[in-house]
């Protein structure tokens, strides 16, 4: 499915008046990309057991393995052969494409190779700010270039001396979890001290969740400052990759939508996924909401809009936006001034796309806010955004009509985003 997709330039979707569907969540992709970075830091060999295997991922894997690391897949696994913290110069640039994680994650890593790194992306992702990874950088000597503040990015490695760091956190929280994963091996220990608001915790959670499973724990002073003993090293070890709340979210927002009934596997009800609260924000529109070991179960309802701050799970934001277009009353998204920085700026797309489905919206600085009017045909402009595109899938299953632009960049994240939202229509 998703090899015949990359030639589709637009897909209609069909509408289903009532969804009864199991759906297995995928993996995780910061799970993913995080457990990368620190297995290929450990010495020794670590598996990764069910991974996301994404464009995102393969980027991450590609570039490691240019700077040494020895990454073999295994059936659903991944054995990674981690270095110590030693990595190889590469005589090419690493390429990211517009996987904003990899880029921020590969920069920090990079001081640990003697040499020099060059680190690029396609266009969008040289669009996408990088300048305060680099300002934290630079306070421990270390020499980097770049286009304004943005990718491609140069670093001059071999000199990771640690020390007290002063970090921006508000554009982005991988910059604190970039230099996180790459401390234990600092010359000196570090303390990040964060300058203004920290923006998006809970993946700040999810990195010092991962850190600690593979043996490194790191004092948080209440998310503004961190501090990590320095000439550490992590434990290889195989390590569970679990199921991806953001990807789920399409599908509890297919019930929500639909007033059908949905059940996602594979997702733990108490991941640090800040996106797991996505099911508390439908069960205060109206849904009902299940929770088991594995699985979280969601009923439409009624719904009505809420207002809700969505620093600690942006990227569900745009799954909560089109869901608004089916509830009474009206839907305020606030705190998320980061959308305007991702693989498009989101909050101007969605605000533009779904007008165009008939949709009553308000674009603010740092947020949205959503009323349902009359509803209408329209063909959604994706901009090359996973999001985008499994976000206004969840429209067209109640709005007739709607026709989606180059679904194929589902890649990114969910590659078999597709095979799972048709399988909703088999019953």
């Amino acid at each position: 499915m998703e090899q015949s997709l990359k030639a589709v330039k637009m897909i209609r979707i069909k509408t289903k008046k009532f969804i009864n569907a199991t759906i297995e969540a995928p993996p995780s992709k910061s799970y993913t990309n995080r457990a990368l970075i620190i297995a290929a830091l450990a010495k020794g060999k670590s598996v990764l057991k069910n991974p996301l295997f994404s464009e995102d991922t393969e980027y991450m894997i590609s570039a490691l393995k240019q700077l040494g690391v020895r990454i073999e897949k295994k059936k659903k696994d991944l054995a990674v052969y981690g270095t110590g913290g030693i990595f190889k110069p590469s005589n090419e640039k690493l390429s990211v494409g517009n996987a904003g994680t990899a880029m921020r994650f590969l920069a920090s890593l990079a001081c640990l190779v003697n040499g020099k790194t060059v680190i690029t992306g396609d266009k969008r992702m040289q669009e996408r700010p990088v300048q305060d990874l680099l300002d934290a950088l630079s306070q421990m000597h270390i020499l980097t270039e770049s286009n304004n503040g943005c990718p491609p990015v140069t670093v001059h490695g071999g000199n990771f001396a640690g020390g007290k760091i002063k970090l921006k956190g508000k554009v982005s929280s991988q910059y604190l979890s970039s230099l996180l994963m790459c401390a234990p091996y600092a010359k000196e220990n570090m303390t990040i001290e964060i300058q203004d608001e920290l923006t998006s915790i809970p993946y700040v959670d999810i990195t010092l969740d991962i850190m600690q499973k593979f043996g490194i724990k790191v004092k948080n002073r209440k998310y503004r400052k961190f501090e990590i003993k320095a000439n550490r090293a992590y434990k290889a070890k195989t390590y569970n990759i679990e199921g991806d709340a953001s990807s789920a979210s399409y599908f509890f927002a297919a019930a929500a939508v639909t007033k059908g009934k949905v059940k996602v596997t594979n997702i733990n009800p108490k991941t640090k996924q800040g996106d797991i609260q996505f099911v508390e924000i439908l069960k205060k529109m109206g849904c009902k909401v299940k929770k088991g070991k594995d699985y979280i179960e969601v009923k439409g309802g009624k719904m009505k809009g809420v207002k809700v701050n969505m620093n600690r799970m942006p990227d569900v934001a745009l799954t909560l936006a089109v869901t608004a277009l089916f509830a009474d009353g009206e839907t305020t998204i606030k705190n998320v001034p980061n959308l305007r920085v991702k693989e498009t700026d989101r909050l101007r797309a969605l605000s533009f796309e779904l007008r165009k489905m008939g949709g009553k919206v308000e674009e603010l600085p740092d947020g949205i806010i959503v009323r349902r009017t009359r509803f209408q045909k329209a063909i959604v402009e994706t901009y090359d955004d996973h999001r985008m595109v499994m976000s206004f899938a969840v429209a067209g299953l109640v709005i007739n009509g709607i026709r989606i632009m180059n679904p194929g960049c589902v890649k990114k994240s969910f590659p078999d985003f597709w095979e799972k939202f048709n399988s909703i229509y088999e019953k």
